[in-house]
């Protein structure tokens, strides 16, 4: 495995330890501290995500313009500094400034960082390797990410939110100097100052604006479904990054700190887990896997649903621990897909533009999850019905990737 690759999962494994400290939390906070219900929490979710979710395909089009590894070092530090920001709004009780500064933190570490990492690693790897150069990031994330949430929930009960905040974006800016320090260009971006791409062909300057980036979803019918396909199963999946930990901690009424250590069990299982499940998929379409991963997120999120008709005390827990190892693995499953495939269906040229396109959509699944599963949860006191109604989404999401086994390219379509 080159070198580089190899780090990138390293310095994901600490920017993980920091983002896993606060941002889980910042649902509960919200509701806990400052009072509020959880349709408002959905929504003020979608704030925090509508901004950078524009901005993604700029994200690959600069990506391609001026460098995969100097934009995202940049980002990822605009994030760390963002995550002081939003500790210090929590200690000054401004949900405004935590909504601005959690949205900066997303913008800079998904839309921006996001396609200039994903680009990369593409540019470092065949599509053969790709797979498993993405497992190793999610593993080195997971891993931070297991002893991050324990700290955050430990961390919130002991000492509260904002200095938890505070350590958070401490632990990730030294993840940024980390990769500053060991990580070297990739060869596209070595190969932009004389004009030729890395396989000797030469660089086309690529799209020339966002439009014209998205254009490339008009031009490519299979990439275009694909997003689509991400999109609906992402509405239903994501529910995971919000709903999940507010759902656990307020309904349910789970502590914190035993929160951070169910939530600790998701980033375990990658770590223990995204190996396997790889070699499982290896020689299987992305779709299959897909549609795998589906049926996974939509057992546990049911049986989170049917934990609050009536379960109560430490079977609530272990329940809790199940559904979200069942969890896990479906996102094992799912996450091999979303991070290959835009890369395999792209000319060289036009990695970073692919990936910023479907950041679009695969954002947008992100963005608006939280407020498809606030308004489920304050539609109904039936538990079980809101989760299944949550799952909608993922009935189309199946059939598209279903389809979309049998009309894309195998070599880019084989795991």
């Amino acid at each position: 495995m080159n070198r580089n690759i190899r780090f990138l999962g390293f310095g994901a494994a600490i920017r993980a330890l920091g983002v896993a400290m606060l941002t889980p939390f910042i649902t509960i906070y919200l509701r806990r501290v400052v009072g509020l219900d959880y349709l408002s929490i959905g929504l003020l979710i979608i704030v925090i995500g509508i901004f950078p979710l524009i901005v993604s395909p700029f994200g690959g089009l600069v990506t391609d313009r001026i460098g995969r590894r100097r934009l995202f070092l940049i980002m990822l530090g605009v994030e760390a500094l963002s995550t002081g920001l939003v500790a210090a709004s929590m200690k000054l009780g401004s949900v405004a400034g935590i909504i601005v500064a959690a949205g900066v933190a997303n913008l800079a570490g998904g839309a921006l960082a996001g396609p200039a990492l994903s680009a990369y690693t593409a540019d470092l790897t065949t599509i053969p390797e790709r797979s498993q150069a993405f497992s190793w990031q999610r593993i080195g994330f997971n891993g931070g990410y297991t002893v991050g949430v324990i700290a955050g929930g430990f961390l919130t009960v002991a000492v509260g939110y904002a200095v938890a905040g505070f350590l958070a974006s401490f632990v990730m800016g030294g993840g940024v100097i980390v990769l500053a320090l060991v990580l070297s260009s990739s060869p596209y971006d070595e190969a932009r100052a004389d004009g030729a791409s890395p396989d000797g062909v030469r660089v086309s300057p690529g799209p020339s604006s966002a439009r014209e980036s998205l254009r490339i979803l008009a031009r490519d019918k299979g990439f275009l479904l694909l997003c689509l396909a991400f999109f609906l199963a992402n509405l239903a999946e994501a529910q995971w990054a919000n709903t999940l930990p507010l759902y656990v901690g307020t309904v349910l009424g789970l502590p914190n700190d035993i929160l951070g250590i169910a939530l600790a069990l998701n980033g375990l299982v990658v770590f223990l887990g995204q190996t396997q499940v790889t070699r499982w998929a290896t020689g299987h379409l992305h779709t299959s896997s897909a549609n795998a991963g589906i049926v996974l997120y939509v057992i546990s999120y049911l049986t989170l649903g049917a934990l609050g008709l009536g379960w109560s005390g430490w079977e609530v827990v272990a329940m809790v621990m199940v559904a979200i190892i069942i969890l896990t693995f479906g996102e094992n499953f799912s996450a091999i897909p979303q991070m290959t495939m835009p890369s395999n269906l792209a000319p060289s040229t036009e990695i970073g533009s692919y990936n910023g396109a479907f950041g679009l959509f695969a954002g947008a699944g992100y963005v608006f999850a939280p407020a498809l599963g606030g308004a489920a949860l304050q539609a109904t006191t039936n538990t079980l019905l809101s989760w299944a109604l949550m799952m909608i989404p993922a009935v189309p999401a199946f059939y598209l990737f279903a389809r979309l086994g049998r009309s894309l390219p195998k070599d880019a379509n084989t795991v």
